[in-house]
């Protein structure tokens, strides 16, 4: 029974961001998204730790102190903050700020987690609520947590119309940015 539940849910999530992203412009992270989620080295724990109101891999984590499922997944994907950490020098975990493209794609993944979970209760502060209860952004880029709670925020006071507007702008002027970098870094070698 599990299995189908979750299949429905998953299934759900990846269709709600392909919305999202699609507003956004970004068609193929859109049709990318969380396809490592099909891999048994999530599906099968999903399926078993199955609850419906919120993601397996915390109920994982409850039983076992961490999540393999949640380490496979954001390992592989980009659009998860925890997946652009690196070491300095000295061994210590650095948070690095995402590219635009994929910091987009992050805020259109919360905002799809959090209208399946809340399915009927959800509103346009739902993410931001998460997002500002949780202490996750502890351990995110500073740069990158206090974009992703501007565009959150907008999201709760001017509704989605207004904020996948302006994340769209985001992403239109860091792609810009990028090919800008990568013309100079040919220019310089």
């Amino acid at each position: 029974m599990n299995f189908f539940k979750h299949l429905k849910t998953v299934t759900r999530h990846r269709r709600e961001v392909r919305r999202n992203c699609f507003k956004v412009g970004l068609i193929r992270r859109g049709l990318l998204h969380d396809l490592s989620k099909f891999s048994p080295s999530e599906f099968i724990p999903g399926v078993k730790y199955y609850q419906g109101v919120r993601s397996p891999q915390a109920r994982e984590r409850e039983l076992f102190g961490y999540s393999a499922a949640w380490l496979h997944h954001k390992g592989r994907n980009k659009h998860h903050f925890e997946y652009w950490t690196d070491v300095d020098a000295c061994g210590n975990a650095v948070a690095v700020d995402m590219p635009p493209v994929y910091f987009a794609e992050m805020v259109c993944d919360r905002i799809a987690a959090s209208k399946v979970y809340k399915g009927k209760d959800y509103r346009d502060s739902s993410a931001l609520e998460y997002f500002l209860g949780r202490k996750d952004s502890c351990n995110m880029n500073a740069e990158t947590a206090a974009r992703l709670e501007y565009f959150l925020t907008l999201l709760a006071n001017s509704g989605e119309k207004a904020m996948f507007a302006e994340l769209k702008k985001y992403v239109k002027e860091g792609k810009k940015a990028q090919k800008q970098a990568k013309k100079d870094r040919k220019k310089s070698v």
